[in-house]
């Protein structure tokens, strides 16, 4: 578990619960962690004690409709009736500015999985100077045909019975067929990892696995298609170091070809830092992976995230 746990107010109107997990021996910088859909951050406890290790001051919080964190307009399973994207940021910038004023000086890194990842990368389209660097792992910002028609599914779902209710169809299309997609399965969510423990651990926690409305849907295919079109992309800074990853193994992202996708738009859009590795072997949870795979996974982005830091020392305006 997190060292620390405390309570950030959010301008949005949300009650976050942040955890932190403070830099062992001289800090390095600072990394946030954006969780993905239907989870929480508390399941980054490890992976915090790895990069504070590394000398990162680590904090994570749990999105609205996720966890811990509560707001008058965000029950379980939505961001907001409207406009939730933008609430969403806000939150993430909040947390963002309390920690670069618990510790000036230090750059600043920015890690979202999964849906996690979508909600980073708007973050830095929409706030390019907060952040020195971002990872995205694990996401499916390549939809394509097959989220157009997903948008039309939610479109006729909000008009026939509202947005404030879980999606009928969504599920069954996402989670569901991802689950389907594994051969010899053990679970539904043996998409996830190869792990019996963490699957089974995922499974058990009532803060997990849960349906989500059809607003939150929306906002999440809505924010797919704004950040990675060549208009988004060109917010950002051409020199931001991009850490991607994925894995071969994992349906949610077309067993890594919408990561490669990401990459290649990247670049087309002249960023001229982005490291790219999907791994052999792997389904969605990187973090959650058996140890043969994710501690590699995990070795090579803290190594990533020391250069980083080091070339942010380096830089002049910086020295």
């Amino acid at each position: 578990m997190f060292s620390q746990a405390s309570t950030l107010q959010s301008p949005s109107g949300a009650s976050l619960a942040l955890r932190h997990e403070a830099a062992r021996g001289v800090p390095r910088g600072i990394l946030l962690i954006s969780h993905g859909l239907a989870e929480h951050s508390a399941r980054y406890a490890a992976f915090a004690a790895r990069l504070a290790a590394e000398g990162f001051h680590v904090y994570a919080h749990d999105h609205r409709g996720h966890g811990f964190t509560s707001a008058p307009d965000a029950p379980r399973g939505q961001f907001a009736p409207k406009g939730g994207i933008a609430r969403v940021i806000a939150d993430m910038r909040a947390v963002r500015d309390h920690a670069a004023a618990r510790h000036p000086g230090l750059p600043v890194v920015l890690f979202g999985h999964s849906m996690g990842g979508l909600m980073a990368l708007a973050f830095a389209e929409a706030h390019p100077g907060d952040i020195d660097a971002l990872a995205v792992w694990n996401s499916n910002l390549a939809p394509g045909l097959a989220g157009r028609a997903a948008q039309a599914v939610l479109a006729a779902e909000r008009m026939l019975k509202g947005s404030d209710v879980p999606s009928d169809v969504l599920p069954r299309l996402t989670f569901g067929a991802w689950g389907r997609s594994i051969a010899n399965r053990r679970t539904d969510f043996d998409w996830l990892s190869h792990d019996p423990a963490e699957v089974d651990a995922y499974i058990a926690d009532p803060h997990c696995g849960f349906d989500v409305n059809v607003a939150m849907w929306i906002d999440i295919f809505a924010v797919t298609f704004a950040n990675a079109s060549a208009q988004g992309l060109a917010r950002l800074p051409r020199r931001l170091p991009i850490h991607l990853v994925g894995g071969e193994e994992d349906p949610a992202t077309d067993f890594g070809r919408a990561v490669h996708v990401l990459a290649g738009r990247l670049k087309k859009s002249r960023l001229e830092d982005v490291t790219t590795t999907v791994y052999r072997g792997m389904r969605h949870e990187t973090l959650k992976e058996s140890r043969p795979l994710r501690d590699p996974a995990v070795d090579a982005f803290a190594g990533w995230c020391r250069r980083v830091a080091e070339a942010w020392t380096r830089a002049p305006e910086h020295a």
